[in-house]
Protein backbone atom coordinates (compact mmCIF):
# COMPACT_ATOMS: atom_id res chain seq x y z
CA UNK A 1 0.00 0.00 0.00
CA UNK A 2 1.11 3.40 -0.74
CA UNK A 3 0.80 6.55 1.31
CA UNK A 4 0.96 9.95 0.01
CA UNK A 5 0.85 12.50 2.28
CA UNK A 6 0.10 16.02 0.05
CA UNK A 7 2.95 18.42 1.17
CA UNK A 8 1.45 21.88 -1.18
CA UNK A 9 1.69 25.39 1.11
CA UNK A 10 -2.30 25.82 -0.01
CA UNK A 11 -2.97 22.14 1.46
CA UNK A 12 -1.60 23.30 4.58
CA UNK A 13 -3.11 26.46 4.55
CA UNK A 14 -7.00 25.25 3.78
CA UNK A 15 -6.13 22.77 6.33
CA UNK A 16 -4.96 24.88 9.29
CA UNK A 17 -8.49 26.81 8.46
CA UNK A 18 -10.18 23.51 8.63
CA UNK A 19 -8.40 22.70 11.84
CA UNK A 20 -10.31 25.49 13.69
CA UNK A 21 -12.76 25.29 16.15
CA UNK A 22 -13.99 29.40 15.18
CA UNK A 23 -14.75 27.84 11.79
CA UNK A 24 -18.34 27.76 10.50
CA UNK A 25 -20.48 24.86 8.88
CA UNK A 26 -20.58 26.80 5.69
CA UNK A 27 -16.73 27.77 5.35
CA UNK A 28 -15.73 24.47 6.75
CA UNK A 29 -17.66 22.66 4.02
CA UNK A 30 -16.34 25.60 1.27
CA UNK A 31 -12.54 24.80 2.77
CA UNK A 32 -12.95 20.75 2.70
CA UNK A 33 -14.33 21.41 -0.99
CA UNK A 34 -11.51 23.05 -2.66
CA UNK A 35 -8.76 20.89 -0.48
CA UNK A 36 -10.29 17.94 -1.86
CA UNK A 37 -9.98 19.21 -5.54
CA UNK A 38 -6.05 20.01 -4.61
CA UNK A 39 -6.17 15.74 -2.74
CA UNK A 40 -7.42 15.15 -6.36
CA UNK A 41 -5.23 16.58 -8.42
CA UNK A 42 -2.60 14.13 -6.88
CA UNK A 43 -4.80 11.61 -6.51
CA UNK A 44 -5.47 10.77 -9.85
CA UNK A 45 -2.14 10.78 -11.13
CA UNK A 46 -2.30 7.39 -12.44
CA UNK A 47 -5.76 7.60 -14.10
CA UNK A 48 -6.01 5.19 -17.47
CA UNK A 49 -5.73 6.99 -20.55
CA UNK A 50 -5.53 6.55 -23.76
CA UNK A 51 -3.53 7.96 -26.90
CA UNK A 52 -5.66 9.74 -29.24
CA UNK A 53 -5.28 12.60 -32.13
CA UNK A 54 -7.29 15.69 -32.51
CA UNK A 55 -7.50 18.38 -35.06
CA UNK A 56 -6.63 21.92 -33.58
CA UNK A 57 -7.40 24.96 -35.62
CA UNK A 58 -3.53 24.54 -37.02
CA UNK A 59 -2.71 21.07 -37.27
CA UNK A 60 -3.50 17.48 -36.01
CA UNK A 61 -2.14 17.09 -32.33
CA UNK A 62 -1.33 14.32 -30.12
CA UNK A 63 -2.98 14.13 -26.95
CA UNK A 64 -4.49 11.74 -24.11
CA UNK A 65 -8.34 11.27 -22.90
CA UNK A 66 -9.90 8.63 -20.41
CA UNK A 67 -10.00 5.66 -20.96
CA UNK A 68 -13.63 3.27 -20.47
CA UNK A 69 -14.80 1.92 -17.74
CA UNK A 70 -15.13 5.14 -16.25
CA UNK A 71 -13.36 5.43 -12.94
CA UNK A 72 -15.45 4.73 -10.08
CA UNK A 73 -16.02 7.80 -7.43
CA UNK A 74 -17.61 5.94 -4.16
CA UNK A 75 -18.32 8.63 -0.83
CA UNK A 76 -18.57 7.35 2.33
CA UNK A 77 -21.93 8.60 3.68
CA UNK A 78 -22.08 11.14 5.29
CA UNK A 79 -19.40 13.22 5.47
CA UNK A 80 -18.00 11.59 2.12
CA UNK A 81 -20.63 13.39 0.90
CA UNK A 82 -18.52 16.80 1.61
CA UNK A 83 -15.78 15.72 -0.76
CA UNK A 84 -17.69 14.79 -3.36
CA UNK A 85 -18.27 18.52 -5.51
CA UNK A 86 -14.73 18.69 -5.12
CA UNK A 87 -13.49 15.23 -6.60
CA UNK A 88 -16.02 15.60 -9.20
CA UNK A 89 -15.00 19.28 -10.15
CA UNK A 90 -11.98 18.15 -11.56
CA UNK A 91 -13.17 14.25 -12.74
CA UNK A 92 -16.47 15.12 -14.25
CA UNK A 93 -16.32 12.24 -16.37
CA UNK A 94 -16.49 9.91 -13.38
CA UNK A 95 -19.40 7.83 -12.23
CA UNK A 96 -20.78 7.72 -8.44
CA UNK A 97 -21.60 5.10 -6.50
CA UNK A 98 -22.55 5.79 -2.79
CA UNK A 99 -21.65 3.51 0.54
CA UNK A 100 -23.12 4.23 3.68
CA UNK A 101 -21.06 2.33 6.63
CA UNK A 102 -20.89 3.79 10.30
CA UNK A 103 -18.58 3.43 13.10
CA UNK A 104 -19.73 1.75 16.25
CA UNK A 105 -18.79 4.22 19.27
CA UNK A 106 -18.47 1.26 21.53
CA UNK A 107 -16.26 -1.38 19.36
CA UNK A 108 -15.03 0.82 16.83
CA UNK A 109 -15.65 -0.96 14.42
CA UNK A 110 -17.36 -0.47 11.17
CA UNK A 111 -20.70 -1.36 9.88
CA UNK A 112 -22.27 -1.04 6.51
CA UNK A 113 -26.13 0.19 6.32
CA UNK A 114 -26.39 0.86 2.11
CA UNK A 115 -24.91 0.44 -1.02
CA UNK A 116 -25.12 1.73 -4.44
CA UNK A 117 -22.50 0.31 -6.80
CA UNK A 118 -22.72 -1.69 -9.37
CA UNK A 119 -22.36 -5.25 -8.23
CA UNK A 120 -19.66 -5.82 -11.58
CA UNK A 121 -16.74 -3.53 -10.64
CA UNK A 122 -14.11 -5.36 -13.42
CA UNK A 123 -11.65 -3.25 -14.44
CA UNK A 124 -12.67 -0.52 -12.54
CA UNK A 125 -10.41 2.29 -10.92
CA UNK A 126 -12.17 3.75 -7.97
CA UNK A 127 -11.72 6.56 -5.48
CA UNK A 128 -13.14 6.10 -2.41
CA UNK A 129 -14.06 9.57 -0.19
CA UNK A 130 -13.71 8.98 3.56
CA UNK A 131 -12.35 12.53 5.52
CA UNK A 132 -10.81 10.82 8.29
CA UNK A 133 -8.54 8.01 8.54
CA UNK A 134 -9.05 7.11 12.14
CA UNK A 135 -8.69 3.50 13.35
CA UNK A 136 -8.85 2.47 9.70
CA UNK A 137 -11.58 -0.04 9.90
CA UNK A 138 -14.59 2.06 7.70
CA UNK A 139 -12.05 2.70 5.12
CA UNK A 140 -10.54 -1.04 5.10
CA UNK A 141 -13.81 -2.41 5.25
CA UNK A 142 -14.89 0.06 2.00
CA UNK A 143 -11.56 -1.26 0.39
CA UNK A 144 -12.40 -4.74 1.01
CA UNK A 145 -16.07 -4.19 -0.67
CA UNK A 146 -15.06 -2.55 -3.54
CA UNK A 147 -12.31 -5.38 -4.32
CA UNK A 148 -14.53 -8.19 -3.82
CA UNK A 149 -16.77 -6.80 -6.55
CA UNK A 150 -13.91 -6.58 -8.99
CA UNK A 151 -12.43 -3.69 -8.65
CA UNK A 152 -8.72 -2.95 -10.40
CA UNK A 153 -7.26 -0.68 -7.84
CA UNK A 154 -8.39 1.65 -5.08
CA UNK A 155 -7.14 5.20 -4.18
CA UNK A 156 -8.75 6.67 -0.82
CA UNK A 157 -9.14 10.09 -0.45
CA UNK A 158 -8.85 11.21 2.93
CA UNK A 159 -8.33 14.94 4.84
CA UNK A 160 -6.72 13.27 7.69
CA UNK A 161 -4.63 10.17 8.84
CA UNK A 162 -3.86 8.85 11.77
CA UNK A 163 -0.81 6.35 12.24
CA UNK A 164 -3.18 3.64 13.69
CA UNK A 165 -5.31 4.29 10.38
CA UNK A 166 -2.07 3.87 8.32
CA UNK A 167 -0.85 0.43 10.04
CA UNK A 168 -4.65 -0.88 9.96
CA UNK A 169 -4.45 -0.83 6.40
CA UNK A 170 -0.70 -2.09 6.04
CA UNK A 171 -1.80 -4.80 7.95
CA UNK A 172 -5.49 -5.65 6.17
CA UNK A 173 -3.86 -5.43 2.52
CA UNK A 174 -0.45 -5.20 2.94
CA UNK A 175 0.25 -9.11 1.77
CA UNK A 176 -2.59 -9.27 -0.65
CA UNK A 177 -0.89 -7.33 -3.79
CA UNK A 178 -3.88 -5.11 -3.95
CA UNK A 179 -2.67 -1.63 -5.72
CA UNK A 180 -4.28 0.33 -2.96
CA UNK A 181 -3.38 4.14 -2.37
CA UNK A 182 -4.07 6.75 0.25
CA UNK A 183 -3.81 9.98 -0.47
CA UNK A 184 -4.29 12.99 2.43
CA UNK A 185 -3.41 16.18 3.52
CA UNK A 186 -1.57 15.41 6.83
CA UNK A 187 -0.73 12.42 9.00
CA UNK A 188 -1.65 14.03 12.36
CA UNK A 189 -0.17 12.56 15.75
CA UNK A 190 -2.31 9.61 17.39
CA UNK A 191 -5.85 8.93 18.46
CA UNK A 192 -7.21 9.32 21.55
CA UNK A 193 -9.15 7.22 23.81
CA UNK A 194 -12.60 7.75 21.74
CA UNK A 195 -10.67 6.97 18.58
CA UNK A 196 -10.78 10.73 17.53
CA UNK A 197 -7.49 12.09 15.36
CA UNK A 198 -5.43 14.12 17.55
CA UNK A 199 -5.27 16.83 16.84
CA UNK A 200 -7.54 16.39 14.24
CA UNK A 201 -10.55 18.74 13.40
CA UNK A 202 -13.41 17.19 15.47
CA UNK A 203 -15.70 14.82 14.05
CA UNK A 204 -15.83 16.00 10.29
CA UNK A 205 -19.69 15.07 9.80
CA UNK A 206 -20.94 17.32 12.47
CA UNK A 207 -18.71 20.50 11.07
CA UNK A 208 -19.84 19.77 7.81
CA UNK A 209 -23.42 19.55 8.33
CA UNK A 210 -24.30 20.12 12.16
CA UNK A 211 -25.11 18.27 14.81
CA UNK A 212 -27.89 15.36 14.13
Amino acid sequence: METLVVDHPLVAHKLTALRDVRTDSPTFRRLADELVTLLAYEATRDVRVTDVTVETPLVSARGVRLTRPAPLVVPILRAGLGMLDGMTRILPTAEVGFLGMIRDESTLKAQTYATRLPEDLSGRQCYVLDPMLATGGTLAAAVRFLFDRGAQDVTAICLLAAPEGIAHMDETFGGTGKPIRVVTAALDERLNEQGYIVPGLGDAGDRLYGVV
